[in-house]
């Protein structure tokens, strides 16, 4: 799997943005992805040096639409720690 697949996105909320200051960064990963197939990918992708990885799995809520019923996909999520003497990943592009 490319570190493109594993990476989907980043995920952008009140509460990951004040964990950014910590070198905390939030994604949404491939569900079948591993942690150390997380770690690789973000160190590629960002060039950046990860501590650790932590991953949450969340469950498919049902959801209707009308008289037909579903449920979202099944979402898997990372929080990625950084090395303290690391750059910081930039999400926004420049800065300035």
């Amino acid at each position: 799997m490319d570190a493109r697949d594993i990476i989907l996105r980043p995920i952008i909320t009140e509460a990951s943005m004040s964990a950014m200051e910590n070198k905390k960064y939030t994604f949404e990963v491939h569900v079948r992805a591993k942690k150390t197939n997380i770690k690789k990918a973000v160190e590629e992708l960002f060039d950046v040096k990860v501590d650790k990885v932590n991953v949450i799995n969340t469950a498919p809520k049902p959801k209707r639409m009308g008289r037909h019923e579903g449920h979202t996909k099944k979402r898997r999520k990372a929080i990625v720690t950084l090395k303290a003497d690391s750059k910081d990943i930039t999400l926004f592009g420049d800065e300035e």
